[in-house]
């Protein structure tokens, strides 16, 4: 049986907690023990926020260039994170050796395990890094829109 997260809200705790009980249950009938845990939960970024920074990342990515080169939104995005997790004292990930040896990969942080309350900061931290670099932000909700439009066709 594979393992279940029930999330408990105050308009149906009750029931979801009911749920998650016999769901329990099918383990110990099985003779198999049960691990409960019970932490807050934050939830994720929302696909807003996701599609508001990879929007402000395209944005960036028209108007700068790094290390000499012009980069895509996705470039902007690693080192937008990387620099962020560093300016706000969080673990960005290991830097370790490609499997034939040849160069370096950074396994940092990924946006889509990032909470609403982190995302939002690090929108903010994007927003402020092209302002201070003299990338010149239109209004991006369109481009987030669009985004979220296209993410949502694609699911």
């Amino acid at each position: 049986m594979k393992p279940g997260t029930y999330i408990l809200r105050a308009a149906d705790a009750r029931a979801r907690m009911a749920a998650a009980w016999h769901f329990a249950c099918s383990f110990l009938e099985a003779g198999q023990d049960v691990r409960v845990t019970v932490q807050e939960h934050k939830p994720s970024r929302s696909l807003e926020q996701n599609a508001m920074f990879h929007a402000i990342c395209g944005e960036i990515a028209q108007q700068k260039q790094w290390a000499g080169r012009w980069m895509d939104g996705e470039g902007w995005k690693r080192l937008l994170v990387d620099a962020w997790a560093r300016e706000s004292n969080r673990q960005q990930g290991d830097i370790v050796p490609t499997l034939d040896g040849s160069s370096i990969v950074n396994l940092s942080m990924q946006t889509r395990r990032m909470t609403v309350a982190d995302m939002a900061d690090l929108i903010t931290y994007a927003q402020w890094w092209a302002t201070d670099n003299e990338v010149r932000l239109r209004d991006v909700a369109p481009m987030r829109d669009q985004r979220l439009a296209e993410g949502r066709a694609a699911a």
